[in-house]
């Protein structure tokens, strides 16, 4: 035992006041620096999505994100492919890419129609995937209680056909009034009312234009479908309007 001890190196011994060296740092930047960079990234793309979430459009978003899905290969059920395994999904899917641009198209041909003849205090545009609705105050169509068309609707008329010029699309025209007895003696019920302010809405867009009888229909709702409740004349003026619906041909019955 003393032999091996009498072996072993002896330990150097501290000096007084010396400090021991420290190991060398690692190479690279502190980890510290690492994750403070990761960190600030992060927020930056967050506040950048915020951003792009002010400016967007949600109807044309969503029908852009429907094109992307069904691009990238998402498909609809199809009751037909069960009994048929041939059925050609492609060619749907393809369709339905072509279909949901044509409406985002025909939305953005609208909005320029309406800024161009300065309608936009009486027009609105929307869409979803099933078309684009164009809706004109009353205001802009007919006086109250009558089915006669204004001078400030033929420029309006107009717009709706300018917008039909695609020729994948049906129009269905929607008269609404509001829940008040019609003030007229031609029309006793707000249904034959707005019924013929949508039929000649339809005969003013067959004389002025070549577009087919078979695109096109005409619907009165009366007062059944408000936009808002009917509880102030405010109210019912928004409630009276006459809507304009693009509908691509073979998207839902017609």
């Amino acid at each position: 035992m003393a032999d091996k001890k009498s072996e072993s190196k002896p330990q150097p011994e501290l000096q007084a006041g010396v400090k021991p060296s420290q190991p060398k740092p690692d190479p690279g930047i502190p980890a510290w620096m690492a994750t403070f960079a990761d960190m600030v990234t992060l927020l930056l793309c967050f506040f950048v999505l915020l951003l792009s979430f002010t400016n967007t459009d949600i109807t044309n978003f969503r029908l852009l994100m429907g094109s992307i899905q069904e691009a990238l290969g998402v498909q609809y059920e199809d009751s037909g492919a069960l009994s048929n395994p041939f059925a050609d999904s492609s060619f749907k899917e393809r369709q339905s890419v072509r279909e949901n641009r044509e409406i985002v198209e025909v939305g953005a041909r609208l909005k320029d129609f309406i800024r161009a003849r300065d309608l936009t205090s009486m027009a609105r545009v929307s869409s979803d995937k099933s078309g684009v609705m164009l809706r004109f105050n009353n205001s802009a169509m007919f006086q109250r209680g009558s089915a006669e068309l204004s001078p400030q609707a033929k420029p309006a008329l107009e717009v709706v056909i300018a917008g039909m010029e695609n020729k994948n699309f049906n129009l269905v025209i929607n008269g609404h009034t509001d829940s008040e007895t019609p003030e007229s003696d031609l029309y006793t019920s707000n249904w034959e009312l707005s019924a013929a302010r949508a039929a000649t809405c339809l005969r003013y867009i067959l004389t002025h234009s070549d577009i087919s009888a078979n695109r096109m229909k005409a619907v009165g709702y009366a007062g059944a479908k408000p936009i808002v409740p009917s509880t102030s004349e405010e109210n019912r003026q928004i409630n009276r309007r006459v809507e304009f619906f693009y509908m691509p041909v073979g998207r839902s019955k017609w």
